[in-house]
């Protein structure tokens, strides 16, 4: 399927490995000239030039903290006339909420709500201008299903839910749509820390942990990065102007609700 996005010019925050990179692939697949940003410029670097030998398309980098202002300048400053914007920032640590400070949460509410909707801010009047906009927030399935020992990263990310779920019905008469999509559990280096984390905690391996993990799943496996990319890519598309204000779990099956 053709998405009519080729020469699209697209924003995609903490690109350089797991599920951004995986939008910054698919949506270099389809023509549209990324930006990518991340903390680690090496790494940076590297999913850069994979991007340019798979695709052909312009790749800027930007390496730096999307969560600070200086960081979403320098992001900004380097893809002018936006037409897709990635929201993603890597999320708050697990644990007990009874050890977190209120510096943990404003950490945790920075990273998670207050920037992405910062960059929704600096681009949404300028898409709305031109009569295109597509604006994707990478969360979590914890958005529909709370994880306890997720708790900052359920806070921080209920609460830009309930701002898209407002925003994305005015912007959407203008072509410009915002809509969110919750990943289940992806072999990403998160999912493996999080292992990590339970391992040092309950003494089981964390081999065993991630294959209990996978039997968990209806699809009796991780998701692939490439996949999320993929979905990413559809939601950006000509063809799902009419969609907006949605969540979009992708998870294996996981989640056992109806709605």
């Amino acid at each position: 399927m053709d998405l009519g996005i080729a020469g699209k010019k697209a924003l995609v925050c903490a690109a350089s490995r797991g599920l951004g990179r995986g939008c910054a692939m698919s949506l270099a697949k389809n023509g549209v000239d990324v930006t990518i940003t991340a903390r680690t410029e090496s790494a940076l670097e590297a999913t850069a030039k994979d991007i340019r030998d798979a695709t052909g398309v312009n790749v800027t980098m930007v390496a730096g903290d999307i969560t600070s202002e200086s960081g979403r300048k320098a992001a900004l400053d380097a893809c002018p006339e936006m037409d897709i914007l990635v929201n993603n920032a890597g999320g708050p640590p697990p644990g007990n909420f009874r050890d977190w400070t209120p510096d943990d949460w404003h950490a945790a509410v920075n990273a998670n709500m207050i920037t992405p909707i910062e960059l929704i801010k600096a681009v949404v009047d300028d898409m709305i201008s031109r009569k295109f906009g597509r604006i994707v927030n990478i969360t979590s399935s914890s958005v529909k299903a709370p994880i306890a020992i997720l708790g900052l990263s359920n806070g921080a990310r209920a609460g830009l839910t309930g701002f898209v779920a407002g925003i994305a019905r005015e912007t959407v008469a203008h072509n410009v749509t915002i809509n969110s999509i919750l990943p289940g559990r992806f072999d990403t280096d998160r999912l493996r820390s999080g292992f990590a984390f339970q391992s040092q905690k309950t003494g089981r391996s964390e081999e065993d942990l991630a294959n209990d993990a996978m039997a968990a799943i209806p699809a009796k496996r991780f998701g692939h990065p490439e996949e999320f990319g993929e979905l990413c890519a559809f939601v950006c598309s000509q063809q799902a102007s009419y969609i907006t204000g949605q969540n979009f779990l992708i998870d294996g099956g996981a989640y056992p609700g109806t709605y």
